[in-house]
């Protein structure tokens, strides 16, 4: 058996909760999944909150209890950069889960002059990174040695178990720490219910009840591990930055400077046999001021493309008051360069349109070609969203939630920018009016647009659109008519407040 050494930072989706800015640290929180707490903070746990608990009943014990939604990626994320600060002393890591890793005990063992001593030299490098709360764990194999880090306690952080004694270590433990409820379950009813236990019950009768996978099991909780520390492979450094000094004003010297580099992160792509399509710009002035964005592409990035990015990122980021000293590039999204190779006989219309539509952008700027995009709303206006050509098709009110007073398809095809204001007479040539009870005081006879007067000959409504009813502030209640001229053309007409508008056109 191999010895290892596992690294464990309890309630990890709380600690990278605090590490972005949502959460405060000290304040009692709970992560919930499917409605139920996977992680919380020891402040919570103070006050009753415990892992498993529904979310009403983790309230309950803690009426100030702030709620953060599981996000692995947001954990792996904020992970990564740990993991990569612990390469930095012993390599060859094994990610287990965000939050905790392993790795091979022997090899720093003898360069830091024993097991213990390369663990505080972990959790000193991980104290500077500001997690001064790292529990480690060493013994045979990865599993028992994830056992011992989760029986540290803060006075204690390191616990190494002997060589050889890992068996006596896990006896005692109960059976629910292999993370498998049913075989607990099954165990329990069997009146089995801790790992020496489980490990005293025959191989072939295991065997025989719950295959090969209960063998693993089995074996996991007599201390011998099959499973040995597997590192991954560091993912290869492509980011690219450049550092001006003096520091820089002018947006083309800026971009001038950035030409090495952008061919330089090319290049690195290439021979990794990748592509960028999202592309993460750093600025950082003489002052700390800070830019940060992720640009999209719609095929993929180029050097000529990542310069256009940093160019239109200066001319755009408004936080930006001083000299720029640093610009840093870094591919967010990456893909295999197989997946973008052009066809033999070329990328027919929609490669031509690309490279029309880049090339007007990259000399006219970043929003001088847009590109529509349907929103969710009431009104027609506000769904009409125009995104620059490239970027992240991000509508800010999402269509297919529920929009009481939204017009149904199919929808007119010409939508006024600013509603044209008309009269709707009836007889008598009296404005038509809508009463306090939604009904239609007259019939609509005459519709009125730019001075020219026209007979109606059909209509429909009215259609009421009531927002924020609850804010008498803000209340506002308008109907919605459809009207048919003499000369066959159809309108969308809204009365609101006894004022008539036109908000589209059939064509």
């Amino acid at each position: 058996m191999l010895r290892s050494l596992v690294v464990w930072i309890p309630d990890w989706p709380v600690v990278a909760g605090e590490r972005e800015g949502r959460i405060e640290a000290g304040e009692p929180v709970a992560v919930i999944d499917k409605n139920t707490v996977v992680a919380c903070s020891a402040t919570a746990r103070a006050e009753g909150v415990r892992r498993g608990q529904r979310r009403r009943d983790a309230q309950a014990r803690s009426s100030r209890l702030r709620i953060l939604p599981a996000d692995p990626v947001r954990d792996q994320r904020v992970f990564a950069p740990v993991v990569a600060s612990i390469e930095e002393r012993i390599p060859h890591v094994q990610i287990l889960r965000p939050g905790l890793c392993a790795l091979r005990a022997r090899g720093p063992a003898r360069f830091y002059g024993g097991e213990e001593a390369a663990a505080a030299v972990l959790r000193e490098t991980l104290a500077g990174q500001g997690l001064p709360e790292v529990r480690v764990g060493i013994a045979d194999g990865p599993f028992t040695a994830e056992q011992a880090a989760r029986a540290t306690t803060p006075a204690r952080p390191i616990l190494i178990v002997p060589p050889g004694t890992g068996p006596e270590f896990l006896a005692p433990l109960p059976v629910t720490v292999l993370d498998e409820p049913s075989l607990a379950h099954l165990l329990a009813r069997l009146g089995v219910r801790t790992l020496g236990g489980f490990a005293e019950l025959a191989e072939d009768r295991v065997r025989e009840r719950l295959g090969e996978h209960g063998v693993r099991l089995r074996s996991l909780a007599a201390g011998r591990d099959p499973s040995g520390v597997e590192a991954r492979v560091p993912p290869p450094e492509l980011d690219r930055e450049t550092w001006f000094d003096p520091p820089v004003e002018l947006a083309e010297q800026i971009a001038f400077g950035m030409r090495i580099a952008a061919d330089e992160f090319i290049a690195g792509l290439d021979v990794e046999r990748l592509v960028c399509t999202e592309l993460r710009v750093e600025l950082e002035t003489e002052r700390g001021e800070r830019s940060e964005r992720v640009w999209l592409h719609p095929g993929t990035f180029d050097a000529a493309a990542i310069v256009d990015r940093v160019r239109w990122q200066l001319a755009e980021a408004d936080v930006l008051s001083s000299g720029v000293t640093r610009v840093r590039i870094s591919p967010e999204a990456v893909d295999a360069a197989s997946a973008h190779t052009p066809s033999l006989f070329g990328g027919g219309g929609e490669e031509k349109v690309h490279h029309a539509l880049s090339r007007v952008q990259a000399i006219l700027g970043h929003r001088a070609v847009l590109t529509p995009l349907i929103a969710g709303g009431r009104w027609l206006d506000e769904r009409q969203v125009l995104v620059p050509w490239g970027d992240r098709a991000a509508v800010p009110r999402d269509p297919a939630q529920p929009w009481p007073g939204s017009l149904p398809p199919p929808l007119p095809s010409t939508v006024f920018p600013l509603p044209r204001r008309v009269m709707v007479t009836g007889a008598g040539e009296a404005t038509v009016q809508v009463d306090d009870r939604g009904q239609l005081v007259g019939a609509p006879e005459t519709l009125g647009v730019d001075g020219e007067s026209r007979a109606i000959v059909s209509w429909a409504g009215p259609w009421p659109v009531l927002e924020r009813e609850w804010d008498d502030a803000r209340r506002r209640l308008a109907h919605r008519f459809q009207v048919v001229d003499d000369e066959q053309r159809a309108w969308l007409l809204v009365c609101e407040g006894g004022e008539w508008r036109a908000e589209a056109r059939y064509d």
